[in-house]
């Protein structure tokens, strides 16, 4: 695609802030994209489609009993809408062992998806693709400890950024963030942000995050005891998220201390199935004019037809900008299974049925006609 290009390690002609990681630059295989410039108006990260086998894979658990194990295959389409800049940023790894330089070879998955939402600028969502899934494989508890690896790896990325911004005023921006892991057969979602998470189980919608948004009340009350308000739906009257990392220029926001605007991301947790299809994660440009379970619906249906979740993230923001989506539109698509989702089949239940007053004296008169 012209204009664009799977970056390594962000070394690009434009302006990046500098890298803070001990892996030497290791990770040449993460796929980070970057709009280089001038956004281009479409750019895409083709989906991998390797010879696998349709059937699902089973291995022993610690209770030496078999265990399904997903079989992975994304794609991720991004598209600048009506905005005059792009400022979102996304990354897929599918195999993150391989493609960060990590040492393993367990056949279960290891995988990395995020979306990083900027705002004020995009070097804030370009630092955090590239170094947040660094911070998380450094960690010396990954995979183990996976919660409390990723709520630091978020922490870690944004304390990263301030700094970088101490020594270079100009990348002053913010980001929201939605990361998701695939570990075996573990799912968990790390969110901080408005960007979603959206699992289908069997053409349910099953949301694996909460859009944090200062009118919530939950964020609304955490905001108002670390010395914050919200103003016209607006954070001290300044941002329309509740979560973010970077955003250290916007006075009284944060500080050492903290402050009303957290990087602390909120983290949901699940075991996959069989009967869990596919994955959607995309930011609010996306779930601005879908809900939830009519974006699986959508999705369901294209990805019965064709079956490539790079094609499906494309139709999904396609459908996004007939919409009229206002915002910069990513969408990230992971399928579980090498096969299309299967056609539901509703259990007809029994159907029981009574004679209006009308019908019974219709019937009597029939009856009496006959004079039996």
């Amino acid at each position: 695609m012209e204009g664009t290009r799977v970056i390594v390690n962000n070394a690009g002609g434009d302006r990046r802030p500098p890298i803070p990681n001990s892996l030497g630059g290791r990770g040449a295989h993460r796929h980070c994209l970057d709009s280089g410039g001038t956004p281009p108006l479409r750019t895409k990260v083709r989906s991998r489609a390797p010879d696998i086998s349709t059937e699902p894979r089973r291995f022993k658990g610690d209770d030496g009993v078999a265990e399904y194990v997903p079989l992975l295959r994304s794609g991720a389409w991004a598209d600048v809408g009506s905005r005059s800049t792009m400022e979102d940023a996304y990354v897929c790894a599918d195999n993150m062992m391989n493609d960060y330089g990590l040492n393993g070879s367990s056949d279960r998955p290891s995988a990395f998806y995020g979306v990083f939402d900027g705002h004020g600028g995009k070097h804030a969502a370009d630092f955090a693709c590239s170094n947040l899934p660094r911070f998380i494989v450094e960690d010396g508890n990954f995979p183990q400890d996976i919660d409390r690896v990723l709520s630091s790896a978020f922490l870690q990325t944004d304390a990263a950024f301030a700094e970088a911004c101490s020594t270079d005023e100009d990348l002053a921006s913010g980001t929201t963030a939605l990361a998701a892991l695939v570990i075996g057969r573990s799912l968990v979602v790390a969110n901080a942000g408005d960007c979603r998470a959206v699992l289908c189980q069997k053409g349910k919608a099953i949301e694996m995050s909460r859009d944090h948004k200062p009118v919530c009340l939950r964020e609304r009350l955490r905001i108002e005891a670390s010395g914050g308000y919200v103003c016209d739906g607006y954070l001290n009257g300044q941002l329309n998220v509740a979560r973010a990392l970077g955003d250290w220029h916007m006075e009284g926001l944060k500080g050492v201390d903290g402050g009303p605007l957290t990087a602390e991301p909120e983290l949901m947790t699940t075991k996959l199935t069989e009967e869990d299809e596919f994955l959607i994660i995309g930011c609010d440009g996306l779930w601005d004019v879908f809900m939830s379970q009519n974006a699986v619906d959508f999705a369901r249906r294209r990805l019965q037809e064709h079956n490539d979740p790079s094609m499906c993230s494309k139709d999904l923001v396609d459908e996004a900008l007939k919409r009229r989506s206002g915002d910069n539109l990513s969408v990230v698509v992971v399928c579980f299974h090498p096969e299309p989702p299967p056609n539901l089949v509703v259990p007809r239940g029994r159907v029981h049925r009574s004679i209006s007053a009308e019908g019974l004296k219709e019937l009597q008169g029939f009856l009496d006609d006959l004079d039996i």
